[in-house]
Formats: structure tokens, sequence, C-alpha cells
């Protein structure tokens, strides 16, 4: 059984898609705890609904100081003993030195295909470029931002009337069945990648 951290900044929406995949039948993954660097983050009201430990480890007081808050977030896992961690809306960028300790030990789910549009306001760019399909990637985390190996993508089509916010909305659900699926079969130790359709 692996043991799964999962690392939320908001709401946990993809969180809690994730909470509610490992607590059926058949999963080799069960949730350890639900980090937060935010203590109003609507995500660990969520978590502990659901009857999951959570922590808050708060950047705040660690500005400036990025290696000292992931010592205390490293710190925080410890009695957790987490295998895995899955970032859902974790709005922190995470240093080379806490990604390699972790390395091929944690997922995360992009707005995007991946290569296309790594960073902020994929939604927004899939738009400006005309693009007839966009969608969600998720992957595991290496250094580089918004890279590493592909773990599964599903695919929207872009509508004609489509804004940020409605394309934002459909890729969303998507990540929902898209990052349960690709965390239970990993935590299974299956790793080619999988391919949705809308």
């Amino acid at each position: 059984m692996m043991r799964v951290a999962v690392f939320v900044s908001g709401g946990g929406s993809n969180m809690v898609a994730l909470l509610e995949d490992m607590a059926r039948a058949g999963h080799q993954g069960q949730p350890a705890v639900v980090l937060s660097n935010r203590p109003d983050a609507g995500g660990l009201a969520r978590a502990a609904e659901r009857a999951v430990p959570t922590v808050v480890v708060d950047h705040r007081p660690f500005t400036g100081d990025r290696a000292a808050f992931e010592t205390a977030i490293n710190a925080a896992l410890e009695p957790f003993a987490p295998d895995l961690i899955c970032l859902a809306g974790f709005m922190r960028i995470l240093s080379p030195v806490f990604i390699r300790h972790w390395t091929g030990r944690m997922l995360n789910v992009h707005p995007s295909l991946l290569p296309k549009y790594k960073g902020l306001h994929t939604h927004a760019r899939a738009l400006e470029a005309g693009d007839a399909v966009h969608g969600c990637t998720v992957h595991e985390v290496t250094a580089a931002l918004d890279d590493g190996p592909i773990l599964g993508q599903a695919q929207v089509p872009v509508r004609a009337d489509d804004t940020p916010d409605t394309l934002a909305a459909r890729v969303l659900v998507q990540e929902h069945r898209l990052y349960p699926a690709v965390l239970r079969r990993f935590a299974a130790g299956e790793r080619a990648p999988l391919y949705l359709e809308s």
C-alpha cells in the first residue's frame, strides 16, 4: 500500500477527487495527510470531513528562506511517512533540492496538454493560439517547471465561444477524472501514460 500526501493551497477539488477514489475498492494508495501552506485553505476542512489528517506549514514566516520552509514541510510530513506527494493546486514553487529528495515520488496536475503552455494562464494562451483542443496533464515533478515524465493527459475540444473561464471549467472536470485514474495506476506500479478523451 502506498501512503499518499496531498498538497493544497485552496479549495482542494482535485484533492477531493483523489481522496474519494482512494476510498474505493482495489486502490493501492491510501491518504496519509493533506498539507497546506495556507491555514485558511478550504481543502483542509474538506479533508477533515473525510477523516484525513491535515497539517499546515504557513509559508509567510519563511519569506525569503525557501530552504527553511521546505525543511519545515519535510518535518511536518515525517510522522505520516508518505511514500508519494500529489500536488493538487499547491501554489508554492518547490526548490530543486526538495524535488530531488522526492524524485519519482511526486506528481502534479497541470491545466494544459504539456509540453504546451507551461506556467500560468494556460487557458487564455490556448485560446490566443487558436487551438482546437486543450486539456490537462498529470506528470512526475522534476526541477524544471511543468516538465517531467507525462503519466496521463485528457483532452477537451475548444469551442468558438469559449472564454478562459468556460474552458477552465471544462478542463477541471477532466482533471477530476484524470488525476485519480493516474494515481490509481501509479500506486499499482503502472507508469505508461494514460490518455482520456472528454
